[in-house]
């Protein structure tokens, strides 16, 4: 930015500046045998499977490479840009995360609180006082109470060891809103009536598996009134006692008493409605079971991404590039872009195929393609030039034909 390293180092800025005077020195404060970046869920995903679809969908979304990168007139690719925002991206989020775990960490708290903020924990200047700096790391934040141009957030404080509230303006925090909030976090979408349903099913079968007999015992009298039912009472208790000291649980009773045992729970429709809404939800998100299973194929894989992986980084990326890009770069050609590795699903059988159709068509070179495959670059300098390999390169031009010799003979 045209700024010398003596001037950053006198302007660095950090959110928690003011907060840090008030933290304990040498080691840093408080301690704790949880990772700091491991976020609270709540109570309802954490015990239900709606969990791993959250991790599925965050996995898949951290699987793609995000980049500052430089763009044409016509918004595409030219070159990645080194910069401190590419770096944290990529590489070094903060102190606790690399750059695939920390997008990894934005999606799971988009999906599972609706709305997530980035925030820039570390720049070269203040942010308040205008454009001009750059991000060494940031976190993300739960936000606790919206203002009409603040917001309150509650992010980890790499030097105390806890989560502190924070209030800083909207411009330079990254908020990010779940595109899939009406499915997935309205009260009554889809996901929560499915989360509802697994609540109840657990229950249920918390109660058929705590260790109760469920059985009926018939006695041989009329129990009306006040004396029976104390008589009866008092048996109960006395079949109770004898379980409960018998070594292998081994009771007695009265001849003329009968026992029913109640061998199955009364019937309800809680699993099939479990089922239809776990369909109805993967229709809505446009996933396929064969996803999670790991059976789908190329094409419900790419109709995966471009449904569901491809809104969200979008959702991510372009709330990136608003808050931590300024107009003046943005016209310079700068933005953020995500990419997926485009041979990552191919299999190896069809993969020769397509590196014949890329390079015969000057598409892309032979170290590129290898550099997908994950084979090292070739060091003859014909694996870098764009050109069809099929037909005859001549070294060198024919020589002409003197026709003057002809004509002297």
């Amino acid at each position: 930015m045209g700024h010398t390293l003596t001037d950053r180092l006198a302007h660095a800025w950090n959110a928690f500046r003011d907060l840090d005077k008030k933290s304990t020195p040498h080691y840093g404060g408080y301690g704790s045998s949880y990772s700091p970046t491991r976020r609270t869920r709540s109570v309802t995903n954490t015990k239900s499977i709606v969990m791993a679809l959250y991790n599925r969908l965050a996995m898949d979304v951290a699987s793609m490479n995000i980049r500052h990168a430089r763009v044409d007139e016509n918004d595409s690719f030219k070159d990645t840009i080194d910069s401190d925002l590419n770096y944290v991206l990529n590489d070094e989020a903060n102190i606790d995360q690399s750059g695939v775990a920390f997008i990894q960490d934005v999606a799971m708290s988009l999906f599972d609180e609706g709305v997530v903020a980035i925030v820039p924990v570390d720049t070269t200047f203040n942010p308040a006082n205008g454009g001009g700096w750059d991000i060494k790391s940031m976190r993300t934040g739960e936000i606790t109470e919206w203002m009409p141009k603040h917001v309150r957030v509650r992010v980890y404080n790499e030097n105390t060891g806890t989560k502190e509230d924070i209030t800083l303006p909207k411009s330079m925090v990254g908020i990010i809103e779940n595109p899939l909030y009406a499915v997935m976090n309205e009260p009554n979408s889809t996901l929560k009536r499915l989360t509802n349903k697994l609540i109840l099913l657990d229950a249920i079968d918390e109660q058929s598996g705590s260790g109760k007999l469920d059985i009926i015992i018939q006695l041989p009298y009329i129990i009306k009134t006040d004396a029976k039912r104390k008589q009866a009472e008092e048996r109960l208790k006395a079949i109770e006692a004898q379980l409960h000291n018998s070594k292998y649980g081994v009771a007695y009773t009265d001849g003329t008493e009968k026992v029913v045992q109640l061998n199955r729970a009364a019937e309800n429709n809680l699993m099939a409605q479990v089922e239809y809404l776990t369909s109805m939800l993967y229709s809505q998100l446009g996933i396929s079971e064969s996803v999670f299973d790991g059976t789908a194929d190329e094409k419900t894989m790419l109709n995966y991404f471009n449904r569901s992986i491809e809104r969200v980084l979008a959702a991510i990326t372009d709330e990136l590039k608003r808050k931590f890009l300024t107009k003046t770069a943005r016209s310079q050609g700068q933005s953020i872009l995500y990419f997926r590795e485009p041979f990552k699903l191919v299999p190896v059988s069809e993969l020769a195929d397509i590196a014949d159709k890329f390079t015969r068509n000057e598409i892309l070179s032979s170290n590129e393609i290898r550099g997908f495959i994950g084979i090292k670059p070739s060091s003859d300098p014909r694996a870098d030039e764009l050109r069809n390999k099929n037909l005859n390169q001549k070294e060198e031009k024919e020589a002409p034909v003197n026709l003057d010799k002809g004509r002297e003979e």
